[in-house]
């Protein structure tokens, strides 16, 4: 009898599995992906490494040697590696000022090596005369940064290595990296922290969160350098260089967007609006992701909608979260049928409507300004022609869905029941 069970609990569910996947999409095939080859920045990448030779460098706990002989021995391996095409700068912060004057201290950075084409032995001679002097001046330092790597389209990032937290306050270098991200040049900030505490690694953190960056925490001469390649080496692969823009405060101000990867800010439980125009024949796949770059509470969501001109909602697609998370994401797909013309004659595209929206909130101590960093990516691929899809029913509207949910419910307990009912016949007749 047992066995008789599990057989018939077995068909149910293989019943089940059957219909979720005929009804339910599968894998997109490789032509419906989002060709991201249009978005290959053409320009080589731009990386400058940022250097702390602030007085505390002079510490030996690295391997037992100082932290600042250990960063040069890392430095010159990194040069060694550095791919041809990237353009690499050096920014030293502390190196100059050894006086107590803190005003003067904390405008101590300097571009130590241009960023450019790279000529290993003159960098490497530039980084030679390094020695620990002054004060931790991250804040300038990240802003002189983002100055020597503006111009051009290409991928642009830093890399900050300092074993200590910034002395030179009020400039907070957290709020630093979210003005640099706010400016939408797709700066990426990375840090590596030479001293495993608490503080630093709390700001290093927020720096590189804000920018969509990595922090990275590093005790060995080893572990630096293999880093440090790691992330210059990153800035060589292509990438998609999204594009930045600005949310409208309704659909009819709303900027028009086509195909492609988009970031803009959205400040706590903000919504902001988008065009996308949709022809006949087309469906609209839409991703949005939002990352909290500074302490949130507990209890967020994202929403991101789609509605028509007139505010008729077509579909949506929502995530919400509870504890702490980088990163909530949401999507949604509105297939548009394709609709028949006279030959020569092409289909009025519609205006789809779509609406960003976010449940995040903090305490009051939390800045707000700039709003948190969104992404957005927008694809127009053909219609399905597949009756299996999902999308050719308009089972994304959600009340479809919940029919045929309700049907394969009814279908599988009708079947459960007549098995069960077998089951007992034949148990009562042997």
């Amino acid at each position: 009898m047992i066995t008789r069970k599990r057989l018939a609990a077995g068909a149910c569910g293989a019943l089940l599995a059957a219909l979720a996947a005929g009804l339910l999409p599968g894998p997109a095939a490789a032509d419906d992906r989002l060709d991201t080859t249009e978005g290959v920045p053409k320009e080589s990448p731009k990386v400058e490494l940022v250097l702390d030779v602030s007085g505390s460098m002079r510490a030996a706990d690295i391997d037992g040697q100082s932290r600042m002989a250990a960063a040069k021995q890392a430095f010159n391996e990194v040069l060694d590696a550095t791919p041809e095409e990237v353009r690499l700068g050096i920014r030293t912060l502390g190196a100059d000022y050894a006086g107590s004057d803190k005003q003067r201290g904390c405008k101590d950075t300097r571009q130590l090596y241009p960023v450019g084409k790279l000529d290993r032995t003159e960098a490497k001679a530039a980084v030679a005369t390094l020695a620990p002097t002054g004060f931790t001046p991250v804040g300038p330092a990240l802003l002189g940064a983002a100055k020597d790597l503006e111009g051009g389209d290409a991928t642009r990032r830093i890399v900050l290595i300092t074993d200590g937290e910034d002395t030179c306050g009020p400039l907070d270098p957290c709020v630093v990296a979210r003005e640099i991200a706010a400016k939408g040049t797709h700066l990426v900030i990375d840090t590596l922290g030479l001293v495993p505490n608490a503080k630093i690694r709390q700001q290093l953190t927020c720096i590189a969160e804000a920018t969509g960056g990595t922090y990275t925490a590093v005790q060995h001469k080893e572990q630096l350098s293999k880093r440090v390649k790691q992330l210059v080496d990153r800035a060589a692969d292509p990438v998609v260089n999204p594009v930045a823009t600005k949310g409208g405060a309704s659909c009819t101000d709303a900027p028009k967007l086509g195909a492609g990867l988009y970031t803009d800010r959205e400040k706590f439980s903000e919504h902001r609006w988008y065009q996308v125009q949709v022809k006949p024949g087309q469906e609209l796949r839409a991703a949005v992701s939002i990352g909290s770059d500074r302490a949130v509470n507990n209890d967020y969501g994202v929403l991101v909608r789609a509605s028509t001109l007139s505010g008729r909602e077509i579909v949506r697609g929502s995530e919400a979260g509870d504890g702490r998370t980088d990163v909530i994401s949401s999507g949604l797909r509105y297939p548009k049928a394709d609709v028949d013309t006279e030959k020569g004659q092409e289909p009025p595209a519609e205006t789809v409507c779509l609406q960003v929206s976010n449940s995040f909130s903090a305490a009051p101590s939390v800045k707000t300004e700039p709003g948190m960093p969104v992404e957005l990516a927008i694809d127009l691929v053909d219609s399905p022609k597949r009756a299996s899809d999902v999308a050719s029913f308009g089972l994304g509207h959600g009340w479809w869905l919940l029919g045929v949910m309700v049907l394969v419910g009814l279908v599988a307990g009708l079947l459960f029941g007549w098995i069960s009912r077998w089951r007992v016949a034949v148990w009562r007749t042997n």
